[in-house]
């Protein structure tokens, strides 16, 4: 499988982000998603994993919030949860195969099922967005333990309170990641960082 380059990488992002504050932002997030999700590679010793993928996956996540932006520069919280399908087609239209793709559908929360998006009148298409592979799997964990806009770490802790008000059913998906594949030391990489934890 031919993958993108790094390089290739950031300058699809420099292409849709709305401005240079934001590419900074979104560009620094998909990063540190990257060192979280090779920590957690490295950690496990999962040598049955395309790492490349991951790397490449974690790269790609985030690219549907560009188009969350409107011509003044107001990003649409409301439609937020969209940025994964939007992230899809971006990369659909860019020429990215189904497996790319997806890292950017497959990523939101601990995963949607068709009848929870149906159930809450979600602006999603009615399908399960679930990681089904195990790189998929790293880059939606790796992605829990650090936010963008503004940019700030996460503790698993802090986390499984954000998940409670979907229901403890996601926090239970969320703590069997934890106990397969560790509790990435955050607080080190806040610090390299110079951001926030919580």
């Amino acid at each position: 499988m031919q993958l993108p380059t790094t390089r290739e990488i950031e300058l699809l992002h420099k292409k849709h982000a709305p401005s240079q504050e934001v590419f900074d932002e979104v560009w620094q997030h998909c990063q540190i998603v990257q060192e979280i999700a090779v920590k957690i590679i490295g950690s496990n010793n999962l040598t049955n994993i395309h790492r490349k993928l991951v790397e490449a996956g974690c790269l790609l996540h985030d690219l549907g919030v560009y188009r969350l932006y409107d011509s003044i520069g107001q990003i649409d919280d409301k439609n937020y949860i969209r940025h994964g399908v939007l992230g899809y087609e971006m990369l659909k239209e860019e020429g990215f195969s189904e497996i790319l793709c997806r890292f950017a559908s497959h990523h939101t929360g601990v995963g949607l099922t068709a009848q929870e998006i149906e159930e809450n009148n979600l602006p999603l298409p009615k399908e399960d967005m679930l990681a089904d592979t195990e790189e998929e799997r790293i880059v939606m964990y790796a992605d829990k333990f650090h936010s963008k806009l503004p940019s700030i770490f996460n503790s698993a802790d802090w986390y499984k309170q954000h998940l409670r008000r979907f229901g403890n059913h996601k926090v239970r998906v969320f703590e069997q990641m934890i106990a397969d594949l560790g509790e990435p030391d955050i607080k080190s990489l806040a610090k390299y960082y110079n951001q926030s934890y919580r």
